[in-house]
């Protein structure tokens, strides 16, 4: 096993992942993993500039999480940063920042790159299933965006479009300052024909339908995970690697779009930042299963921290 560290700078939170990795057998083992909200990207795109308590966040950040890297003894570390980093005009401060705490230094990843961490994150411990066929599509159903990623052992081609739970709530749900409870009939058909336009716009590179294992990342596909459990409580352990039926997304998503606000609030595996976007995140993975004819979506909790993990091991 090989002791590595992952860091993942983004423009909202900075993530760290120290995991046993074994090769051979596609084995990662979580040390440590943990969030942490430092607004890195904040007023950079009016000013151009990384403001002063931004940078002192992230890395105070940095420093609780050397502290753990050397804790654990991690053998190799590496450092992935948001483009957000990398187009403002004091970036050299943030580089030196980083440096001096961890190191090394902030790597601004290409959107393939981030493609292939992704789906290495996602997958590599699913190659050793016999039973689960490739090629797998994995789909990352965000807040602004969804990733598209089709491939077997590496990608084979991705994309990203512009669905994601908060966008499209937004965009289709809010009215007078706040989200319909619940959404009426047109809001509802008016959203999924943005998801169906969406779609189609991934399927000019993506062929999304040879894929023969479809992969769910993020919180919208974690939690219809979860109420498909009925879990007392979100439970990392018994959501990765668990399978939703194409059935069951869809009695969710039903039941999610036709409820209020409490309903949603009262499910006890709920986070409180998720109910008022789940439903429209529930019905962006129903198109997509619709799309492709999946019969069940493997929902994973690992993804592109997971895949900078292994690029290092």
């Amino acid at each position: 096993m090989t002791r590595v560290a992952a860091v993942d700078c983004g423009t909202n939170s900075i993530r760290l992942l120290v995991a046993d990795c074994d090769p051979e057998t596609g084995e990662l083992v979580d040390l440590d993993r943990r969030m942490t909200i430092v607004r890195l990207g904040q007023g950079v795109d009016r000013t151009g500039r990384l403001a002063p308590e931004a940078l002192e966040r992230t890395f105070a950040a940095c420093r609780e999480y050397a502290a753990v890297i050397k804790e654990h003894g991690a053998e190799r570390l590496r450092f992935v940063a948001t483009s957000a980093s990398r187009d403002a005009e004091n970036r050299d401060e943030f580089v030196r920042g980083v440096l001096d705490i961890l190191g090394v230094e902030p790597e601004v990843i290409s959107g393939d790159q981030e493609a292939e961490f992704s789906f290495t994150g996602a997958t590599k411990e699913l190659k050793g299933s016999d039973h689960l066929a490739r090629p797998y599509l994995v789909v990352d159903i965000g807040g602004g965006s969804t990733e598209f990623v089709v491939g077997d052992d590496h990608v084979r081609a991705a994309r990203s479009v512009d669905v994601g739970c908060v966008r499209m709530t937004e965009r289709h749900l809010v009215r007078d300052g706040g989200v319909s409870d619940p959404p009426t009939d047109a809001q509802i058909a008016a959203m999924r024909a943005d998801i169906e336009a969406a779609l189609d716009l991934a399927e000019e590179t993506v062929p999304l339908r040879e894929a023969r294992t479809l992969v769910g990342l993020a919180g919208s596909v974690t939690t219809v995970s979860a109420i498909a459990q009925d879990l007392p409580e979100y439970d990392s352990q018994a959501i990765h690697h668990s399978r939703v039926s194409h059935d069951r997304v869809r009695e969710i998503t039903d039941w999610l779009l036709h409820s209020t606000h409490a309903e949603r609030a009262a499910v006890p595996s709920m986070h409180p930042g998720r109910v008022d976007v789940i439903a429209a995140g529930a019905l962006v993975l129903l198109s997509i299963m619709e799309r492709i004819g999946a019969e069940e979506v493997v929902v994973s909790e690992h993804d592109i921290l997971d895949g900078i993990a292994w690029s290092v091991a």
